[in-house]
């Protein structure tokens, strides 16, 4: 079996993760594409909506496609937030699996990986996303210090880029405007529900 292992904050879930998602599944044969939510952001300042609601999002997001599931992995107590340490986990729990991490360009570019060659060494393939306002030469950077062993193991999607991003969305409702249509409508009612990443009370 191959997998998709895409993990993220989704704060919230949106169409462009679907998106990514779904094109990555075609174009990589795979068989399921995990979301694995992660609890601890290493990179990243902390989630504004709580894990149980997040996983919820993603559960609604997901509902309509066979081939997508939440995988759990990354919310352990133990876990450390470090892709390196997730992947292994992952391996334990689907054995026979050849996995391919989905990450968008930007995530790329403008963190700090961690034994990355760790994480090379776990994947079949590590598939890139292309996002806005991430330049060429600046993927071309992080893609040329790969060691040269693991360096076929890294591809760009070739799909359009997601102008979507969760931080766009959370900023839109904390000004108190819509972001429907760009979550999927079971995330959005979600969101409308629980009154999340609502304008302060004081505003």
């Amino acid at each position: 079996m191959r997998l998709g292992i895409f993990g993220g904050t989704f704060d919230p879930i949106h169409n462009g993760h679907l998106f990514v998602a779904e094109s990555a599944r075609l174009a990589e044969g795979l068989d399921r594409v995990l979301f694995v939510p992660a609890n601890h952001q290493r990179y990243r300042t902390r989630a504004s909506a709580a894990i149980e609601h997040r996983c919820a999002m993603v559960l609604g997001a997901i509902a309509g496609n066979a081939a997508f599931a939440l995988d759990d992995a990354d919310l352990r107590a133990d876990a450390s937030g470090y892709t390196a340490d997730l992947l292994p986990r992952l391996h334990a729990k689907y054995p026979d699996a050849r996995m391919t991490f989905l990450i968008g360009a930007d995530s790329l570019v403008n963190s700090e990986w961690v034994r990355f060659d760790e994480v090379l060494d776990a994947l079949e393939r590590f598939a890139i996303a292309p996002r806005p306002g991430v330049l060429a030469d600046a993927l071309t950077r992080v893609i040329g210090a790969v060691p040269a062993r693991l360096r076929e193991r890294v591809r760009t999607l070739n799909i359009p880029e997601v102008l979507e991003s969760s931080t766009q969305i959370r900023a839109l409702l904390a000004a108190g405007r819509s972001a429907r249509y760009l979550v999927p409508e079971p995330v959005w009612q979600y969101i409308v529900t629980h009154a999340l990443y609502a304008p302060p009370r004081n505003a």
